[in-house]
C-alpha cells in the first residue's frame, strides 16, 4: 500500500484505542490543511457526526485509533435500503457509508432514491423521512462512489447487494467480501455480518438500527485481521485460472495443427 506504515496495518485496533486513551481523555485534534478541507468536501456534513454518534465503548474493537480520512488502497463500503414500489418490497438505495483502512469515513450519504419511498425500514435501516429531505440525488452519490472505489480494493459483505442498488460493478479480482469469504463460512453457508463480527472480532454490532459505518469498519477489520491468508488465496485462485487457460489455449491451438494436417494429406 505504498507509504503506508506497517504499524498502520495492525488490525488490534481495540489494543492501539486503549493506548490513546491512557494517554489523555482529549486525542489531538487534526490540523486544519487544504487536505481537510477536501475531505469536507467529500463527507459532506455527515462525517463528525456519523463517527460521534457510533464511538461507543461496546465497539471499541472498530473504533478508529486515529483521525487519517485518507483515500487508501483498500475501501470498506455498506448501504443501506428504502422500500419503493406500490408495495415497498423493491429495495432502492437510502444511504451509503464508505471507511478506509483504518475504519475512518471517507464518505457517507444519505441517498434520494428515484422512485417514491414506501417503506423507509427504519427499524434496520435507521433511516427516517427527515434523513432524506435534503439527501443527495442517487446520479450525484453513484458518480461520487464509482470515483472512490476505481481502481482500490472493495471491501464488504454481501457486496452483490450493495453494488446492484448502486448500478455499479467492480473487477471480481478488487472485491473481498466477507460473506463469501471461505474460512467465514459454515458448513459451506454464508453467515451474517454480526455472526462474524462477535466470532472474529468480540463486538457486537447491528442491535436494533444498522449503521452503515459500522458495519463497514467490521468487514475493513476482519479483512485486515486475515489479510495475509486472503490475498494469498486471490493470488492462488488467479494462477489457477491463468494456468486452465493457457492449457485451453494450447489444446485448441493442438487441435487446429492436426486438422490442418489432415486436411492437407486429404489434399494430396
Amino acid at each position: 500500500m505504498g507509504g503506508e506504515s506497517i504499524k498502520s496495518l495492525n488490525p488490534n485496533w481495540a489494543l492501539l484505542q486503549q493506548k490513546l486513551k491512557s494517554q489523555g481523555p482529549n486525542p489531538s485534534k487534526p490540523s486544519v490543511s487544504s487536505g481537510r478541507e477536501t475531505l469536507n468536501s467529500v463527507l459532506g456534513k455527515r462525517k463528525e457526526r456519523s463517527n460521534a454518534e457510533h464511538d461507543s465503548p461496546n465497539l471499541s474493537a472498530i473504533t478508529p485509533t486515529n483521525s487519517d480520512c485518507s483515500l487508501t488502497n483498500a475501501i470498506a463500503m455498506d448501504c443501506e435500503m428504502v422500500g419503493v414500489s406500490s408495495e415497498g418490497n423493491k429495495s432502492a438505495l437510502g444511504r451509503v457509508s464508505l471507511v478506509n483502512m483504518w475504519g475512518n469515513a471517507i464518505y457517507d450519504e444519505y441517498v434520494r432514491p428515484v422512485e417514491r419511498v414506501v417503506d423507509f425500514r427504519t427499524k434496520i435501516s435507521g433511516i427516517r423521512p427527515r434523513d432524506l429531505r435534503k439527501a443527495k440525488d442517487f446520479q450525484a452519490v453513484q458518480k461520487k462512489v464509482a470515483e472512490l472505489i476505481k481502481g482500490r480494493i472493495l471491501v464488504g459483505h454481501a457486496l452483490r447487494n450493495d453494488l446492484k442498488a448502486l448500478l455499479l460493478s467492480h473487477p471480481k479480482k478488487d472485491i473481498r467480501d466477507t460473506s463469501e469469504y471461505q474460512p467465514f463460512l459454515r458448513e459451506g453457508r454464508k453467515r451474517a455480518l454480526r455472526d462474524l463480527a462477535a466470532e472474529f472480532l468480540g463486538v457486537k454490532i447491528q442491535n436494533g438500527e444498522h449503521c452503515p459505518i459500522e458495519d463497514a469498519r467490521a468487514a475493513m477489520l476482519l479483512y485486515q485481521k486475515n489479510k495475509k491468508e486472503w490475498e494469498k488465496s486471490i493470488k492462488d485462485h488467479l494462477r489457477l485460472k491463468k494456468k486452465q487457460k493457457n492449457r485451453k489455449q494450447k489444446k485448441k491451438q493442438k487441435q487446429g495443427d492436426g486438422a490442418d494436417l489432415n486436411n492437407s494429406i486429404s489434399v494430396s
